[in-house]
């Protein structure tokens, strides 16, 4: 193979080396050998990534022992959970792009690399990730710093929050009973948006099989990392890139899993954007299409009460990929230099008490749907999974607030009560902007029986109950949320996949006549120009430039 760095004019060559190797990179590898990217979102905010120095280490060693020569840079890396409940969540989303973004300016614009592994492990970074993975298209494996592994149920950890918002306990009592949840660096253990993303990954074929789920500070964590930097040197040596990975097929085995487990609906967001990215349409039809006939095979946690550590144990995603193999495009190669029906071949069945048989499922299909009406005229995602069957036909009385900080002032005062929809609303992408998850105000209603909540912002992947949210149009487009007014009777059906306002037609259109549009403060930086750029989340809140790729 010719080199990236070979490709360069002789003196642009000469003291491209020469800069390198006055960073350290000795004068024969350049040389010589084809030069690796690691990709590193470690820092010590997050603690999903705080274990990623170390496995960048073990990457560097495998690249190393395959002939190549690793040179490691960094990019950023937000914790959803830190930013929850204030403000700060606004950026979670947008700086998906800067990831995505940084990731394309160091490896494209450095024009030296010839392969890359990335590491990462949470919400926004793992599809960030995956964008820039298929954005600049050099042969790429993807290393995840895995799940810590919790010493209480993931319904212990329910309760202590319960018991802190009832004020049964104290600030300390809550931190200290939480940190045997989260009892260290690694992913929080819970089928969030984080786990969600990354096991998404290994069914794109982006990751090595088995690996996703491997906890965090484990000796095979470390393996996991190590073989990676090898085969990454297989598939730099072979010319096998990303967009030759992730295929179409490779998308729809990913939503057959993502249905199937009862994943984060943020995926919904972040699948419609990679395959952009790869110049592929993902509608949210596909995705109700093939929930409809894919069976939830898996309780994992806000689904149930096992974690994603259980689901490991009982052999991880290849064994819940096993029994959905009648829905799979079997084809489809993967960074292991297999195809996903002979990654299959070599599965065993998992265990039963964590991932279920395919004629014997949790659920039938539909574990993740879109509803419409004339309250959600493009759509709306609901996790059914995660929804009580008592609350599937709900009938409720709208109390309508314009941002979260409204609602949780609401709820302190004790406006909301049993029979309440709460219209959480202008938290979408351009409303916001940014588009929140509102797990805050999820974890409040569970204090409130009888209620739910819709949104046009989003919600993290440990939501549970009937949380209806990523409604399109959103407000901020004068959808049809924006001209909900308190005490108007919403009717949402699961069963029949609607969402229905109960107000006239005639109604509507005279309150849209009314309609302005509130604006919200937010600074002179990311956030307007995030807001300006823009799309639909129907489109996966990508940037307007994304739309008109060559």
């Amino acid at each position: 193979m010719q080199r990236a760095i070979d490709k360069l004019e002789p003196f642009q060559r000469a003291i491209s080396k020469a800069h390198l190797a006055s960073a350290g990179i000795s004068i024969d590898a350049l040389d010589s050998k084809p030069l690796i990217a690691i990709c590193n979102s470690w820092n010590e905010v997050c603690p999903g990534h705080e274990p990623l120095r170390q496995l960048a280490e073990e990457v560097k060693k495998g690249v190393r022992e395959a002939g190549g020569e690793p040179i490691e840079f960094n990019t950023i890396a937000m914790c959803d959970g830190i930013a929850q409940g204030h403000p700060g969540m606004r950026y979670c989303l947008p700086h998906r792009e800067i990831i995505a973004d940084s990731v394309e300016a160091m490896v494209v614009g450095e024009g030296v690399f010839d392969g890359m592994v990335m590491l990462t492990a949470c919400d926004k970074i793992t599809p960030a990730m995956l964008q820039a993975a298929a954005r600049v298209n050099v042969p790429t494996t993807i290393v995840t710093a895995g799940p810590c592994i919790p010493e209480i149920t993931p319904q212990d950890s329910k309760e202590l929050r319960s018991k802190f918002l009832s004020g049964e306990i104290t600030e300390r009592e809550l931190i200290e009973g939480t940190l045997k949840y989260y009892t260290g660096p690694g992913i929080c253990p819970f089928l969030g948006t984080a786990n969600t993303m990354n096991v998404l990954a290994e069914a794109l074929g982006m990751m090595l099989s088995g690996t996703s789920l491997i906890p965090a500070g484990t000796s095979f964590r470390r393996f996991a990392a190590r073989n990676s930097g090898i085969e990454v040197m297989k598939l730099v040596d072979k010319g096998i890139t990303p967009r030759k990975i992730m295929t179409k097929g490779a998308l729809k085995n990913a939503i057959v899993l993502l249905t199937a487990i009862g994943g984060s609906l943020n995926a919904l967001l972040h699948l419609p954007a990679l395959a952009a990215e790869l110049e592929l349409e993902l509608p949210w039809n596909e995705f109700s299409e093939i929930s409809s006939k894919t069976p939830v095979l898996c309780g994992i946690v806000p689904n149930g009460n096992q974690t994603v550590v259980d689901l490991h144990r009982a052999g991880g995603v290849p064994s819940v990929l096993r029994e959905l193999r009648t829905l799979l495009e079997l084809d489809v190669v993967t960074v292991d230099g297999k195809t996903v029906g002979e990654i299959l071949d070599l599965t065993k069945d998992g265990d039963r008490n964590v991932i279920r048989t395919f004629d014997k499922p949790i659920q039938a299909s539909d574990g993740i749907q879109i509803l419409y009406g004339n309250l959600a005229p493009k759509g709306a995602l609901v996790k059914t999974s995660a929804v009580p069957e008592d609350q599937r036909d709900f009938v409720g009385t709208s109390i309508v607030f314009n941002s979260e900080e409204e609602c949780h002032k609401a709820y302190k005062e004790g406006k909301i009560r049993p029979g309440h929809i709460v219209v959480v609303r202008y938290e979408g992408p351009k409303g916001g902007p940014g588009m929140r998850e509102l797990h805050r105000v999820t974890e409040i209603l569970k204090k409130i029986p009888n209620t739910a909540v819709i949104t046009d912002g989003r919600f993290s992947g440990a939501s549970g109950g009937l949380s209806v949210g990523y409604m399109c149009p959103e407000a901020a487009e004068c959808g049809p949320i924006a001209v909900v007014q308190d005490g108007d009777t919403i009717k949402i059906n699961l069963k029949k996949g609607i969402m229905e306002l109960e107000v006239s037609e005639k109604e509507m259109e005279t309150r849209k006549l009314k309609w302005t549009p509130i604006k919200k403060e937010c600074g002179k930086g990311i956030l307007p120009r995030y807001a300006e750029q823009v799309g639909s989340a129907l489109e996966g809140a990508v940037l307007k430039r994304l739309k008109n790729i060559d």
